[in-house]
C-alpha cells in the first residue's frame, strides 16, 4: 500500500474527518492539505534519509511510530491528535522551511495558515506511523530513500505538493550548492507508482 492508496481508503477517510473535527476546518479543506502536504513531507523526508546521518535519525525515529497509529486513528484523533510529537516531527522534516512550506500550502489551497499548521502538526504522526509500519513490512535490509519513493504513489504528482516540493529543493541546493541532485531526487519521488 502506498500513501496515496492509504489517503483513499476507509482510514484515510478517517483521517481526514478526524483532522477536520478537531482543527475545525472543513472536510474539503483538510483534504486538499493533506493531498498537498503529504508529498512535501515524504519528499522532505526522503531528502533527509539521503545522508547517513539523515537516515539513522530517521531510523531511530521509525523505531517509536510503529504504525499502531494506524489502527488506532480514531483514539488518536478523538483524543486531539499529539500535535506536540507532529511539532517535533515537522521540526526535523522541515526545519527552517517549516513557515515557507505552511505558506506556500495556504496559499495554493486557500486554508489559513494556522489552520494548515493544525492539520500538519496532526498529519506528521500519522505519517510516520505509516513509514514506520511499511518500513517494518519491509524488513531490516531495505533501503529508507527507496521505500520513500515507493510509498509515494500518485500523490507525488500532486501539482500543488509537487511545486511546493520542487520550490523548496530548488532553495536548499542552490543554498547549499547541491542543485545538480534535485531532477535525480524528483524523479525518484514522482517517477515511482
Amino acid at each position: 500500500m502506498d500513501l496515496t492508496q492509504l489517503l483513499n481508503s476507509n482510514v484515510g477517510k478517517d483521517i481526514i474527518s478526524g483532522i477536520s473535527n478537531q482543527t475545525q476546518t472543513n472536510e474539503q479543506d483538510t483534504a486538499s492539505v493533506i493531498n498537498a502536504a503529504a508529498p512535501v513531507l515524504m519528499g522532505m523526508l526522503q531528502k533527509n534519509a539521503s545522508t547517513p546521518e539523515g537516515a539513522q535519525s530517521l531510523q531511530g525515529a521509525l523505531q517509536e511510530h510503529d504504525g499502531n497509529i494506524l489502527s488506532n486513528i480514531s483514539t488518536f484523533l478523538g483524543a486531539g491528535g499529539d500535535t506536540t510529537d507532529g511539532n517535533n516531527i515537522l521540526g526535523h522534516i522541515l526545519g527552517n522551511n517549516r513557515n515557507t512550506v505552511e505558506k506556500q500550502l495556504s496559499d495554493q489551497t486557500g486554508v489559513s495558515m494556522p489552520d494548515v499548521s493544525k492539520i500538519l502538526a496532526m498529519l506528521a504522526p500519522i505519517i510516520m506511523g505509516f513509514l514506520g509500519q511499511q518500513s517494518r513490512q519491509q524488513g531490516q535490509g531495505g533501503n529508507l530513500t527507496d521505500l520513500l519513493g515507493g510509498l509515494m504513489g500518485g500523490s507525488g504528482s500532486s501539482s500543488v505538493g509537487g511545486s511546493i516540493l520542487s520550490s523548496i529543493l530548488k532553495q536548499a541546493g542552490g543554498a547549499q550548492g547541491k542543485a545538480g541532485g534535485l531532477g535525480d531526487m524528483l524523479g525518484g519521488i514522482f517517477g515511482k507508482k
